[in-house]
């Protein structure tokens, strides 16, 4: 059995897109979450380690409305379209887990969506498990 999650604090995708969320059992899967505002159009955060944060604060909300906390965040991927940004990421990572970081993958990209995103998130994990 499978659930979408939603939370007030993130707009939510058009209609028959994607889900922002979805839990399966204890297993969870956040999409991949840039600095959108939630007007969908607006980029909030002008550098790759305010993006970050703000998703990261998403991810925060979504996880929570699952039931879960950040630290049950198991796997993250994350795209950047400057390899060079990794260490502002990695900084905005640092607010946001406890004791051991999530496994990760960190790709460079030619492009997002925009050209003014640099940064693009999604992670998964399983509800509990730091506990």
């Amino acid at each position: 059995m499978r659930k979408r999650i939603y939370t007030d604090a993130v707009s939510e995708p058009p209609a028959e897109t994607w889900s922002n969320m979805l839990v399966s059992d204890d297993l969870f899967f956040i999409s991949g979450f840039t600095a959108r505002n939630n007007d969908g159009v607006t980029i909030d955060g002008s550098d790759a380690y305010e993006q970050a944060r703000i998703i990261f604060q998403k991810m925060q909300h979504y996880t929570a409305a699952a039931g879960a906390s950040m630290n049950d965040i198991l796997k993250l991927t994350i795209f950047v379209t400057d390899i060079a940004d990794n260490k502002a990421v990695w900084r905005a990572r640092a607010e946001f887990f406890e004791d051991d970081f999530p496994a990760c993958s960190l790709v460079q990209v030619a492009a997002l969506a925009t050209p003014e995103i640099l940064v693009e998130i999604e992670g998964m994990g399983r509800i509990g498990c730091s506990a």
